[in-house]
């Protein structure tokens, strides 16, 4: 039975400092009720070992190679989601009362006396689920905490308990028939994904945005501000569980809980908000009269497809896994393998607006020109071996172009992409060359070039950050910079000048070949509050002294040899003032002198894998806003801290 504590139970002893520390290994598993043990190996590999590609091994490796990576070693092991029929015990009424008030009332429980007797009848109208009381819990949360608000919401729970043949489905879809109606299309659509799928927030907020749930109602608030909101309400109402974090509190990713899944499932089918195949069907006599489709089956054919989905489709996602086999075609392998016969699929659905590939095996050899003529696309998520076409601005309406290739691959995007006004979100899997916005083979020249609206940018290769570029996207607020090696413009003698980009809050620099000599290659604008430098770019400690002059940067993070020295002393003169968050991984720093004042609000301090480092800063135990240091394989610290 789900929704009665197990996984949330498991990832806190899991996420527990202490039982963190004590384990070389952790690996957290997900077996879900369609099993598929390459699956398993899978996702075991992803926990303990790193950056290989595993999808051309058979299943006996994958599973020798889980043994290797696991003997000798002290290690956990969590295996979530086994279905089974065991009955499992559920929460009493007092418990049941506690997590109720803990959810509406917060831990001081402050509630008015006359709610608890009927606040107690409504927690056993839930037949001690836990999940079931957090999600009435939300909803109590959203009305009048008054007695005749919490009768109505009891005598409700009555008729569903007394008429719905699965309860805990109909108390959940009571919570849901509640809901405002702006929040209920970005529920349902949480069936757009696979089972356990954690989904990036920004990916999450970008289709809604496209698919039109997102209205701003004469508000002040942007788009992604208002899908905010309608996240964050969600979550409150534990409808979606917010999974990452950042230190502030951002919500990084979110997932849902398998019931409430269930659920979604059965109101988008029963309501025609969305179709979702998840086995392999039986050939389709008829269209669906859905808008909505998401295919999460293994194989399916191109044929089937286009018989299944209506014309007037607006969105589709595609998450088939294998390859096509003698009898069953995945659609995905289709229109790489018979790509002269059904790439022509997509141009039958003209009202397209989403077109998510997120199939992780299938590459298109080319970027499929078909796709350019829906005009109406607004989310583009493919992968490719090949350059962008300068067709792509027909896309006039276009807003996320998520592109994925290797890490190492190059992307090549063509002038008349600067024609792409709508543009407001750009992911390159490599590194992405972008050109400076000039009028060649631009048909109109007195059209205006630009990208005014473009808040992201994740893969920019470093060659291409010019003033032009820069001046080209204003607005920008979150940038990627691949560092690769040019023999035209060699790093070591070029300035990186991102000063112009005023608005900008994100900058993550990327090694991939070639390293400038010194941060001071860099002109940073002061703006930004988040700063990560990932890769062997080997900047002594010196130069990470000189971060100290950001007034606003809030997070740094130092990976896999960023920098590079056995000792970083900070002078008086360095001092962080607004840093909160500092993360260290994989770094040779053997000693470090700091005093509190150099970090006088830092919060939260992680050090991953930094084994040289003999012990943290003892002034640190100064800094009263500090709030916690997670160490991992760091053995010297540790050492030192049991010591201390």
């Amino acid at each position: 039975m789900g929704g009665i504590g197990k996984t949330t139970l498991a990832k806190k002893s899991y996420d527990h400092l202490t039982i963190r520390y004590h384990f070389d290994i952790l690996a957290w598993v997900t077996i879900s009720q369609e099993f598929r043990s390459r699956n398993v190996f899978f996702e075991a590999l992803r926990c303990i070992s790193n950056g290989k590609d595993y999808d051309k091994m058979a299943e006996s490796e994958l599973a020798d190679l889980v043994q290797k990576n696991l003997k000798g070693r002290r290690y956990l092991l969590v295996v979530d989601d086994i279905w089974n029929t065991s009955s499992p015990h559920i929460l009493n009424l007092e418990n049941g009362w506690k997590l109720l008030c803990d959810k509406v009332f917060g831990p001081e429980h402050d509630h008015p006396l006359e709610l608890e007797e009927i606040g107690k009848d409504i927690v056993e109208k839930c037949q001690g689920l836990p999940l079931t009381i957090s999600v009435i819990a939300g909803h109590l949360s959203n009305t009048a905490k008054t007695l005749e608000g919490w009768k109505d919401v009891a005598r409700n729970l009555r008729e569903v308990v007394a008429s719905h043949p699965n309860r805990c489905l109909g108390v959940l879809g009571l919570s849901y028939h509640h809901l405002p109606n702006h929040l209920k299309p970005c529920f349902l659509s949480m069936s757009s994904f696979p089972e356990d799928v954690q989904v990036d927030t920004w990916r999450l907020i970008q289709l809604w945005i496209a698919e039109g749930f997102i209205r701003t109602s004469g508000s002040r608030k942007s788009l992604e501000e208002v899908a905010l909101n309608n996240l964050e309400d969600l979550i409150s109402r534990n409808l979606i569980q917010a999974g990452k974090r950042r230190f502030n509190g951002e919500i990084k990713a979110c997932g849902i809980r398998d019931l409430l899944r269930e659920f979604c499932l059965i109101e988008a089918e029963t309501t025609k908000f969305m179709h979702v195949d998840r086995t392999c069907p039986t050939f389709p006599t008829q269209k669906r009269d859905v808008r909505h489709f998401s295919f999460q089956t293994q194989y399916y054919s191109a044929d089937d497809c286009r018989r299944l989905l209506s014309p007037v489709a607006r969105s589709i996602y595609l998450f088939s896994e294998k390859q096509p086999s003698a009898t069953h075609y995945n659609l995905l392998g289709l229109l790489i393998y018979r790509r002269a016969v059904t790439l022509e699929v997509f141009s039958h659905f003209k009202l397209l607006r989403v077109l998510a590939i997120f199939n992780r095996g299938v590459k298109f050899r080319s970027f499929p020109l078909v796709i350019t003529k829906l005009f109406h696309l607004r989310y583009l998520e493919v992968r490719c071996n090949s350059n962008i076409p300068a067709s792509i601005s027909e896309l006039q309406n276009l807003q996320t172009l998520v592109i994925h290739v290797h890490l190492y691959s190059d992307i090549i995007l063509l002038g008349r992409i600067w024609m792409m006004k709508s543009l407001r979100h750009i992911h390159l899997g490599g590194a992405g060359y972008l050109p400076s916005p000039t009028r060649e083979n631009i048909q109109n020249k007195h059209l205006a070039i630009g990208m005014p609206n473009l808040e992201e940018l994740s893969g920019l290769c470093s060659t291409k950050c010019t003033n032009e570029v820069f001046c080209g996207i204003p607005n920008l607020k979150r940038l990627t910079v691949r560092i690769v090696y040019s023999e035209e413009a060699p790093l070591a003698n070029r300035l990186i000048d991102m000063s112009s980009l005023t608005k900008l809050k994100a900058l993550k620099c990327c090694w991939l070949n070639s390293s400038p000599d010194s941060l001071k290659n860099f002109g940073f604008p002061t703006s930004f509050t988040r700063l990560t430098l990932d890769g062997w770019f080997e900047f002594p400690w010196e130069d990470i002294s000189t971060l100290a002059m950001l007034p606003n940067l809030e997070e740094l993070k130092l990976k896999d040899q960023a920098a590079y020295g056995a000792v970083w002393k900070l002078s008086d003169n360095d001092k962080f003032k607004s840093l909160k968050f500092l993360l260290f991984r994989w770094l040779n720093l053997e000693h470090w002198e700091a005093s509190s004042d150099n970090f006088p609000n830092l919060k939260r301090l992680v050090l991953k894998i930094c084994e040289a480092l003999n012990e943290i800063p003892t002034a640190f135990g100064e800094i009263c806003t500090l709030e916690s240091i997670e160490l991992l394989d760091c053995y010297s610290c540790v050492r030192f801290c049991k010591n201390d």
